[in-house]
């Protein structure tokens, strides 16, 4: 496991949005073996969106589409907060919302060392 997961001040916050119940629960559980703290989860836009306004978080995993809606008005609160953020799909990088096509995706399924990787290189793309 790497050290950034494990930062100075603790472990790093995930706010993580996926509406299928155990596919959210399988990705809870890794990235608490990972290290980082879930600091909330989300299982619709609305929960999502306001969560966004009320929660501490270091990045975010966002499903693309949650219960047949595309996860743009979750992905636009983040950025406004200035907080980096991973895509989750299984539509490829053609499903990501358009305006948001350069931001990094993990291909669902994913395993948790390319889970890993992808939070660990956002986080550092953020930090350089």
């Amino acid at each position: 496991m790497s050290d950034l997961g494990k930062a100075e001040r603790g472990p790093r916050s995930v706010f993580l949005v996926e509406d299928e119940v155990m596919i959210r629960m399988m990705v809870s559980d890794m990235l608490e073996e990972l290290g980082y703290h879930v600091a909330a989860e989300a299982g619709d836009i609305d929960e999502a969106v306001r969560l966004v306004q009320c929660t501490d978080f270091d990045i975010a995993i966002l499903d693309v589409n949650v219960n047949g809606k595309v996860i743009s008005p979750v992905a636009e609160a983040v950025q406004l907060r200035k907080r980096p953020f991973v895509f989750a799909t299984g539509y490829g990088v053609q499903g990501l919302p358009e305006k948001f096509r350069d931001r990094p995706a993990l291909q669902k399924p994913f395993q948790m060392d390319t889970l890993a990787r992808m939070i660990e290189d956002t986080l550092r793309g953020v930090a350089a």
